[in-house]
């Protein structure tokens, strides 16, 4: 304890600042002990590139990613004395070749522990890139379903959140990410947005929920929500809540893009978490260090899940509200 199961660098993120080893060396620093690096899967259309991207190709995207796993393997092995380093990646769910892709990558590169599951885009379009591309993603998830063209001001957002959640779900069915990346990130924009109060909607959260659990799945809290202007961390109360409910396990992520992000808002997760009376956490292991009490996680079995009770008690918690004063 404690744990970080999603971060990036801006040495292989151009969204991202900083080298991946100053990022470890603060994630050292602030006495993490188990650290994920989760660099971006490399998007595969020129179409899904993002506006720092310009210049490059899909295939500049998977030769900076494979830069990634080699400088991460490296960097594993040289911080190995003072910190649990996990190599991932984050996925997305754009078309189906990001599927077909993303399975091809995870046979060649056995080094690879864990997928952080996650989508950012509905009907192809960035739903967390700013406010004016999620609404143009609302519009054309509208368009889709009545075929003519409204105010994205005053549509409906329950087809935008349908194709949300379905994506998540096909996602999860066919790759069983061991970590399921900010469940409600479509609700960025929108915070405030209660969910369950549109029946069919609610029942794709609580079918995408179960069936994460069903492989002993890990549903991130990411404290990346406080600093794009939520009061909590992902997940929101009443997911969060359904979430527990049903049984799934809990893990953290602060979802760094850069040394300032490392770490940052994890007092108001911890303090959000523990008013929602999350008791235990759950962090991943390599499978070559399991002992008992450990649990299987999805069907890639390299890693498994580890629980931590009283976690709020770590010496961790308080020595950080030391450091911040």
């Amino acid at each position: 304890m404690p744990h970080s199961h999603h971060s990036h660098s801006g040495q292989f993120c151009r969204h991202a600042k900083d080298q991946l080893e100053d990022v470890i060396v603060e994630a050292i620093r602030q006495g993490f002990e188990v650290f994920g690096l989760s660099e971006h899967a490399p998007r595969w259309r020129m179409e899904d590139l993002f506006p720092e991207e310009a210049d490059l190709a899909s295939s500049d995207l998977l030769r900076v990613f494979e830069q990634f796993l080699s400088t991460a393997g490296s960097l594993r092995y040289k911080y190995a004395s003072q910190i649990s380093l996990l190599t991932s990646l984050e996925t997305d769910y754009i078309t189906l070749l990001d599927s077909e892709k993303l399975s091809i990558l995870l046979e060649q590169h056995s080094e690879i522990d864990y997928i952080v599951g996650s989508v950012h885009h509905v009907n192809g379009v960035s739903i967390d890139f700013d406010r004016p591309t999620w609404l143009r993603a609302i519009k054309m998830s509208r368009e889709s379903k009545v075929g003519r063209t409204m105010d994205p001001d005053a549509i409906s957002l329950q087809p935008f959140l349908e194709a949300y959640f379905d994506s998540q779900y096909d996602l999860i069915m066919v790759h069983e990410p061991e970590v399921l990346g900010h469940i409600d990130l479509c609700c960025l924009w929108t915070p405030d947005v209660a969910l369950k109060t549109c029946k069919k909607v609610w029942e794709k959260v609580e079918r995408n929920v179960r069936a994460v659990v069903a492989y002993g799945g890990l549903f991130e809290a990411n404290a990346a929500a406080i600093r794009k202007g939520w009061e909590t961390s992902y997940p929101c109360r009443d997911v969060l809540k359904l979430v527990l409910d049903l049984g799934g396990k809990i893990c953290l992520s602060d979802d760094s893009h850069g040394v300032s992000h490392v770490g940052l808002n994890y007092l108001k997760m911890a303090e959000y978490l523990k008013s929602m009376r999350v008791k235990r956490i759950w962090y991943l292991v390599p499978v070559s260090l399991r002992q008992e009490g450990d649990e299987d996680v999805g069907k890639r079995r390299r890693v498994v899940t580890r629980p931590l009770d009283d976690w709020y008690d770590h010496p961790f918690w308080s020595k950080m509200k030391e450091r911040i004063g």
